[in-house]
C-alpha cells in the first residue's frame, strides 16, 4: 500500500492532471524561461562550432522573402481546399456499398500514406504531369499536395464518424428523420466537433509540407531561401530566418487546434 501511495505521489509530483487550469502568469514566466534555455543552448552551439550569424541580408532581399512568404500562403491554403474537396468523398467512398469505389478509396489511402511525399512529386509532376500537360509548377504543386493531404484527411472524416456514438443517430431513426436528414442535422454537427483540432493540425502539416515543392523549383519560401543562400552564402542564416517564418505560419494553428480542443472537449 505504501509503494503505491508513493508511486501515486511521485507520479503526481511530474504529472498534472490534463485538464489542470495553470495561472497566466506562472505559464508565461515557465514559457518564457524555457524560451530562454533553447535560445542558449542553440547559441552556445554556434558558438562551439565558430558561426556567427548576419542577418544584413533581410533588408536586401525582403520583396523576394515576402513574395516567397505569400506564395507559401497561398499554396497552403489553395491545397486546404483542395485536400478537403478530396478527402470527405474518398471517406464517403470508404463507406460505399458498390465495391469498386470502396477499394479504390481504400488504395487510394494506403498508396498515399504509404509513400513519401517527396516521391508522389516527382512521380506525378515529371510522369503524370508530363503525360496530361500539367506544365505549370505552381499548379502541380497544389495538385500534388491535395492528392497527399486528402488521404489524411479522408483518415479523420471516416475516424470522426466512425466515432460518433450510435444513440443520438437512433434516435433520429425513431424520430423518422431521413437518412439525409440524420446526416445533416445530427451526424454533421458531431462531425465538426470530433473532425475540426485535427482538421486544423493538417493544416499547419500542409504548410510544411509545401516546402517540398522546391524541388520541382517552385518559387515558394524554401526555394527563395535556397536562391538567396546560393547568391550570399550565408546558409545558416537563410535558413533559421526560413525555420523563424514557417514558425509564424505554423503556431498560430497550432493555437487555434488548442483551442478547439478545449473549446469542444465536452467530456470535461
Amino acid at each position: 500500500m505504501n509503494e503505491k501511495i508513493a508511486a501515486h505521489g511521485l507520479g503526481s509530483l511530474f504529472f498534472a492532471p490534463v485538464h489542470a487550469e495553470v495561472g497566466l502568469f506562472k505559464k508565461a514566466f515557465n514559457y518564457l524561461l524555457v524560451c530562454a534555455v533553447v535560445i542558449a543552448v542553440i547559441g552556445t552551439s554556434l558558438a562551439l562550432v565558430g558561426i556567427s550569424l548576419n542577418f544584413d541580408f533581410v533588408a536586401q532581399y525582403r520583396i523576394r522573402i515576402a513574395d516567397g512568404f505569400m506564395m507559401t500562403l497561398v499554396i497552403s491554403i489553395t491545397s486546404l481546399l483542395g485536400s478537403m474537396c478530396i478527402g470527405i468523398p474518398v471517406a464517403l467512398g470508404q463507406r460505399a456499398r458498390f465495391l469498386p469505389i470502396r477499394y479504390l478509396c481504400d488504395l487510394y489511402v494506403k498508396i498515399i500514406r504509404g509513400t513519401p511525399l517527396i516521391a508522389q512529386i516527382y512521380l506525378f509532376y515529371y510522369i503524370i504531369g508530363t503525360a496530361w500537360g500539367v506544365d505549370n509548377r505552381v499548379v502541380a504543386g497544389v495538385i500534388i499536395l491535395s492528392v497527399f493531404a486528402g488521404a489524411y484527411i479522408a483518415e479523420i472524416v471516416r475516424a470522426g464518424y466512425e466515432s460518433l456514438p450510435v444513440g443520438p443517430l437512433e434516435a433520429a431513426r425513431a424520430l423518422g428523420l431521413t437518412q439525409a436528414q440524420t446526416a445533416l442535422s445530427v451526424a454533421f454537427p458531431q462531425m465538426v466537433t470530433r473532425t475540426l483540432p485535427a482538421l486544423t493540425g493538417q493544416f499547419a502539416s500542409i504548410i510544411k509540407d509545401s516546402s517540398l515543392l522546391s524541388v520541382i523549383a517552385v518559387i515558394e519560401l524554401t526555394q527563395t531561401m535556397r536562391e538567396i543562400s546560393a547568391t550570399n552564402y550565408n546558409f545558416f542564416g537563410c535558413f533559421l530566418l526560413l525555420g523563424a517564418l514557417y514558425l509564424c505560419l505554423t503556431l498560430p494553428i497550432m493555437f487555434i487546434s488548442r483551442y478547439f480542443e478545449k473549446k469542444l472537449d465536452y467530456a470535461h
